[in-house]
């Protein structure tokens, strides 16, 4: 089984939680091929892969503009692979914004996007003040206070419900049986 991992991750948080959804998979023979949206230059030879992985971060209210470059030009070939797509943010930590159904980003997505993955999910992510500059720090300070979270940057806080990680890894799994 070879499983593509295409990604977009500003500090690191999403990319920890596609590794963590692909080790949680049961094959033996998997093999995986990690990409980085923001850093694919070549043509992907879809043919390759018997599954995809999407994970994408939100940054500033909004998906990077890699992810819908890459939804528009591959469409095609996504929707003849099993495919599944998870965003992650900051908001999913709220557990009335923490589904595809209910968050404002996976909808505008689901709305902007011609294609659809077969699952999806919305995780929250990390608040990781000691990565932000301090340019950074304020503005998602201002986000927090406005929002009901932390802006105590004396620490990092992992937001990511990690059993609801594994739920979606399993449902993952099940693609393509």
């Amino acid at each position: 089984m070879k499983l593509l991992v295409l990604y977009s991750s500003c500090e690191g948080q999403t990319l920890k939680i596609a590794k963590h959804i692909v080790a949680q998979q049961p094959q033996t023979d998997l093999s995986v091929d990690y990409q980085n949206l923001e850093q694919l230059q070549q043509e992907v030879n879809w043919s390759d892969y018997d599954k995809v992985l999407i994970g994408a971060s939100i940054r500033y209210g909004k998906f990077r503009p890699h992810l819908y470059s890459l939804l528009a030009k591959y469409q095609q070939q996504l929707a003849n692979l099993p495919v599944a797509f998870f965003g992650v943010c900051l908001t999913a930590r709220k557990p009335e914004k923490s589904t595809p159904e209910t968050s404002v980003y996976m909808k505008k997505l689901n709305q902007r996007a011609e294609w659809m993955p077969e699952c999806q999910a919305i995780f929250a992510g990390a608040l990781l003040y000691s990565r932000y500059t301090w340019w950074q720090t304020r503005l998602i300070q201002m986000i927090m206070k406005m929002t009901g979270g932390s802006t105590d940057t004396s620490q990092d806080i992992e937001l990511t419900d990690w059993s609801k990680v594994d739920d979606f890894a399993m449902h993952f799994a099940k693609l393509n049986e």
